[in-house]
């Protein structure tokens, strides 16, 4: 690193966390021009609509990828030549937790730039989604609505969270925080994960090997583990055989992580209860996907992630790494390049 550190913000953020941002030290100088961005399109909107630069605002914006050395977020156009048009660039922080597919996709795991990510952010938003979706099955909301509609008034008997079991498949910051709204419920919480490490607020630990011990249990099934080589699929046609017929799926990981054939098939014979997903395979998906007119189907744009609170809590990560990068420490939520998350 040089005396002076080129940081480009290359995606859609507020003016007060950019000047966070160039408030962390008097070394950075920020490179920031919001006209060469995409525009957002609701609040911590990172993507923003589809724009596209004059010749005049594609050089402006090539000079500033040539000068960074630290990038916030993924340049918009620059996806596939990033190492190219920003020879200079050591560290980008991305904006999402789960980059590791979409780095490999792109050649980017083979540079030397170091990628960190926004894990942790999403968190609490997606727990809360995944409570939020337990509650409308257990009180019934698809009865409520249908009864709503009709204009017909009959009383009928919900359920109680307390004492279902809620399974967690993969219990990084995510499923541990599904685990404690979980707990406090008064659900009886089990999850997998690789290591045998007792995990606060989960009351039964499976490996792999004892996936469909833990789905013959479960009451909700929530998926939250990255998209890797291991996950892809982890959730087919035989796995969700072993679920009972009351029971709902719960998808805020990765739309590979489950066969969504297999699913549809199961809903419409009535194996299953429910499902409630955030993200699938194709986003969005087909007109003629029969889960768009499933009443027994909570459909989420990938946002229940999304919060007002999102480019607040991603900002500060990034603050604190800048002051780690300035000092040569080591930074927080560094991509594993191998494991890809």
């Amino acid at each position: 690193m040089t005396d002076r550190l080129v940081v480009l913000i290359a995606s859609p953020l507020e003016a007060e966390h950019v000047d966070r941002i160039r408030a962390v030290d008097p070394r950075i100088e920020v490179l920031h021009d919001p006209d060469l961005l995409p525009r957002p399109r609701y609040l911590s909107d990172h993507t923003g609509s589809p724009t596209t630069r004059t010749p005049d605002e594609e050089a402006r914006f090539l000079e500033m990828l040539r000068r960074a050395e630290v990038v916030f977020d993924f340049p918009s156009g620059h996806f596939r030549d990033l190492a190219a048009v920003a020879p200079r660039l050591r560290w980008l922080q991305a904006t999402s937790a789960g980059i590791g597919q979409f780095v490999l996709r792109l050649g980017l795991d083979r540079t030397d730039i170091t990628f960190t990510t926004a894990s942790g952010v999403h968190a609490r938003p997606l727990a809360d989604f995944c409570l939020m979706a337990m509650l409308m099955f257990a009180k019934n909301y698809a009865l409520m609505e249908r009864d709503k509609n009709a204009k017909r008034w009959e009383r009928y008997c919900g359920e109680e969270l307390t004492d279902k079991t809620l399974a967690i498949v993969g219990l990084g910051r995510v499923g541990q925080e599904i685990a404690r709204h979980g707990k406090r419920m008064g659900m009886r919480v089990t999850g997998m994960r690789r290591s045998d490490e007792p995990v606060a607020d989960v009351d039964k630990l499976f490996d792999r090997a004892g996936l469909h011990a833990l789905l013959r249990e479960a009451d909700f099934l929530v998926l939250a583990a990255p998209h890797t080589p291991e996950t892809e699929g982890i959730i087919g046609k035989d796995e969700l055989a072993q679920l009972r017929p009351t029971a709902v799926v719960i998808n805020v990981g990765r739309g590979a992580l489950l066969d969504e054939e297999a699913l549809i098939r199961a809903l419409e014979e009535k194996r299953l209860a429910g499902a409630a997903l955030d993200v699938l395979r194709d986003e969005p998906p087909p007109h003629d996907s029969p889960l768009w007119d499933m009443p027994n189907v909570i459909l989420s744009p990938h946002s229940a992630s999304t919060v007002t609170q999102e480019n607040a809590r991603i900002t500060e990560i990034f603050c604190e790494n800048l002051r780690r990068y300035l000092g040569g420490q080591p930074l927080r939520n560094v991509l594993d390049k191998k494991k890809l998350y």
